[in-house]
């Protein structure tokens, strides 16, 4: 780790040393990187630059124009000019469609995030670098300590995120605001600075106006937040351990929870695998359950749980020491339309790969597809609760194929399925939270 003494500079040797813990890396690395023109941005795409070409690699300056100011096209093309200067290639990537009058700044950025992970998907580059550094760390933790959040909230970012297409990678986490723009100076390298990071009608910035005042050492609290990432760590490897032990996840998407190591494991660990098994099981889910209401459920499992319930997107149902963990049904997917040879993705749980010369569409099984199929089948292998929450295959004649029942209407050749797989959005143990 860098030093955590005072620092008045960080240059190209501390990058290295950095982006050598964050590998190992492919031969001549490609390297996308988010600038916005800003010191911080711009000092650490100079800094890729330098360390690619040492590696016979390239770097990709991507600069995300929201559309929000009248000056934000002439800034992206003041930064093409600045990086053409300096042989680092460049592409602008704008946010088209309308904007939300409230919660700007969240829309924006999750425009920014996706504008920027499918541009770098597009190339074939497996690497995206965000210029979060020490002061970003300070005043993520000021803001949400004003939400209330609990440990992982609080934890420090995390230099490496990994994403089915790519890494989201922070090298600069320990470096100042401050020596950035220190690098950029001796570089003789300006940079733009946007008037909304000025503006206290953003909390980021009243709060960093607030670490200015009161004399809050950004360095303390950045300390602070790693601390807290390392009790994050712990935590995720507990629970992953306990959910190994206690959950055993079908492939008809639900899960058997084992009551016992669940009710004698802590809290907090219990709390994380009730969190993911809901996260997984509920398809698409962006966020776990709020805490306190994760907190009545482990009490009513503690207190044991009368009678099925929904929770978070699922259904729960007690059964002789185990909790069955299924699809809620209202909360589904509706109807998908499908034709043969397409491959669909369905309730952000399934990937149904389909047969056939006609067209139809996947749906859930429901009730009353789950009634007709007893009448013609001798045995379902699923509780009825489950069977509705199958994946259906269905022509203009009904239901033709429902693949985990093993079921293929007879003389179907208009529209089969050739394979189904459960693949949910969140997995129940995913990368332990990262600190480099």
């Amino acid at each position: 780790m860098l030093n955590q003494a005072d620092r008045t500079s960080f240059g190209e040797g501390d990058f290295a040393a950095v982006m050598a813990r964050l590998g190992p890396w492919e031969r001549a690395p490609h390297l996308a990187v988010a600038v916005s023109g800003g010191a911080d941005s711009l000092a650490l795409t100079l800094l890729a630059a330098q360390w690619t070409r040492e590696r016979g690699g390239t770097v990709t300056a991507m600069t995300v124009d929201h559309a929000l100011r009248a000056a934000s096209a002439d800034e992206a093309r003041q930064v093409a000019d600045w990086l053409a200067a300096r042989g680092v290639a460049h592409v602008t990537l704008r946010w088209e469609g309308d904007k939300p009058a409230n919660g700007i700044q969240d829309a924006a950025r999750e425009a920014r995030y996706e504008l920027l992970r499918r541009a770098a998907a597009e190339r074939g580059i497996l690497h995206l670098l965000l210029a979060h550094h020490q002061d970003d760390q300070a005043e993520t933790l000021l803001q949400r300590l004003t939400r209330g959040s609990g440990v992982d909230g609080l934890a420090a970012m995390s230099p490496q995120v990994n994403l089915p297409e790519l890494r989201l990678l922070r090298p600069l986490l320990e470096a100042p605001r401050s020596a950035l723009q220190a690098y950029l100076q001796d570089l003789g390298q300006d940079w733009i600075e946007d008037p909304s990071n000025r503006s206290p009608k953003f909390q980021r910035v009243r709060l960093r106006n607030l670490l200015q005042d009161e004399g809050l050492e950004a360095k303390r609290l950045a300390a602070t937040s790693r601390a807290l990432g390392r009790a994050r760590q712990t935590l995720e490897q507990a629970a992953a351990d306990l959910a190994a032990r206690a959950v055993s996840l079908h492939q008809a998407g639900y899960a058997r929870l084992d009551l016992v190591p669940l009710l004698a494991a802590p809290d907090e660990v219990s709390l994380r695998v009730l969190a993911a098994c809901c996260r997984t099981i509920a398809g698409g889910v962006d966020y776990p359950p709020r805490l306190e209401k994760l907190e009545r459920l482990l009490a009513e499992l503690r207190g044991g749980l009368a009678g099925r319930r929904s929770f978070g997107g699922c259904l729960m149902t007690p059964s002789k020491g185990l909790l069955l963990i299924g699809r809620e049904p209202q909360r589904m997917a509706g109807p998908v339309a499908a034709k043969g040879g397409q491959t669909i993705r369905w309730d952000g749980r399934f990937t149904l790969s389909l047969d056939g010369a006609g067209a139809g569409q996947v749906a859930a099984l429901g009730r009353d597809g789950v009634a007709a199929l007893r009448k013609i089948m001798d045995d379902l292998p699923f509780p009825a609760a489950i069977a509705a929450t199958l994946p259906a295959v269905c022509d203009a004649a009904g239901v033709s194929a429902v693949p985990h029942l093993g079921y293929n209407r007879p003389g179907n050749r208009e529209l089969a399925c050739e394979s189904v797989f459960f693949t949910p959005s969140r997995p129940m143990a995913g990368f332990v939270h990262c600190l480099v």
